[in-house]
Parts: structure tokens; sequence; C-alpha cells
């Protein structure tokens, strides 16, 4: 049975941060302040094809490792997360965004694919949600550290990346855009 938030205020500490999608100091995370969900808020996170790109900027990643710290006698599981960015798809050009999370020492929840196709030139956002019968809870009274991986693909497909430049991008420069992370909490035995 899920539960209201915890009264007093969750901490998430990020231990570890690993990959092409969010080096050292551009990823950040904050806890909403009525505990029921966070963001975090990439600033260099660029997946491109064609003019001006290197060739391995097709596919970026992002490894959190973050140590949630939830009140004495709760335990929570992620019910939904929110992806956002800005995509310039050419014509014939794809996109993708892929995330899943898991706890330390659990098997990793399915990770899900979206898909994009070009011609586009506009934010997108994709939400994924979990069923409650499926939601997987942090194990009770163990410090457990939350993994949160994402990807962004982008394949020039049957444009000329000679001539053209495609991108998928989950950034922003005004810190609005942000993926968004919301909790399921439920009190321990």
């Amino acid at each position: 049975m899920q539960g209201p938030p915890p009264p007093d205020r969750i901490v998430i500490d990020v231990v570890a941060v690993n990959g092409s999608g969010c080096p050292a100091g551009t990823a950040a995370v904050a806890v909403a302040p009525d505990n029921t969900a966070f963001t975090i808020t990439y600033s260099n996170y660029l997946a491109q094809v064609g003019i001006g790109a290197k060739p391995t900027d097709f596919r970026k990643n992002c490894q959190l490792g973050l140590n949630v710290h939830v009140p004495q006698g709760f335990t929570y599981a992620i019910s939904r997360a929110d992806y956002r960015g800005f995509a310039h798809l050419e014509r014939g050009a794809t996109g993708m965004e892929r995330a899943g999370y898991y706890f330390q020492g659990s098997p990793q929840t399915t990770a899900v694919s979206h898909r994009f196709s070009g011609p586009v030139t506009d934010n997108w956002q994709t939400s994924d949600v979990t069923d409650v019968d499926a939601l997987v809870y942090a194990p009770c009274g163990v410090q457990r550290i939350l993994n949160v991986n994402t990807e962004l693909r982008v394949g020039a497909g049957s444009s000329d990346p000679s001539t053209t430049n495609s991108f998928m991008a989950m950034d922003s420069t005004d810190g609005s855009v942000n993926t968004l992370y919301h909790f399921a909490w439920k009190e321990c035995p």
C-alpha cells in the first residue's frame, strides 16, 4: 500500500557520476520540498551526428549513483520518470532516449526506449510509468545506492551528415529542462 511521503527532509548525495553525457560538474540533483520527487539537471548532455560532430558523439550516456537518505521507517520506489530535452533531427535522421534504474544489489529494472524520427526541431518529453504492482522498493533498513542510467543516440539514417547536423539534448542553459523522478512511499513493517 502506497502512503504519503515522510515528513522529514530527504537528502540525496551523488556518490558516482560516469558517462560521456555527464562530465564532472555537469549533473545536479535536487529534492522537491514536499518529498514527492527529485530532479536531475544536466548541462552538457548532447548526442549528435553530422557537421561538427566527432565519430563518438552519436551516443552519450550517464550513470548516476545516488545515496537517498530516507527517514527511519520509510522506503521508496520510483513510480514515474519524466525526461525532457530538445531535438533537431534532419529528415531521415533518428533519435533515441533510453533510461532505467535499479538499486545496488537488485536486478536492473527494464530500460525503456523512446524513438524519434526527423524532421523535427522541438522540445521533446517522454514519461516512463511503473504500474503499482510492479514497483520495486528499496530494501527496508538497509542503505542501497540507486543507480540511474540514461542514454541518448542519434543516427544520420538517410540524411546527409556531410551537409547537415542532427542532435538530441537532455540539457538546458536555463536549468528548466531536467529529468523528474517521482517517488512512491510506504512505511516499513
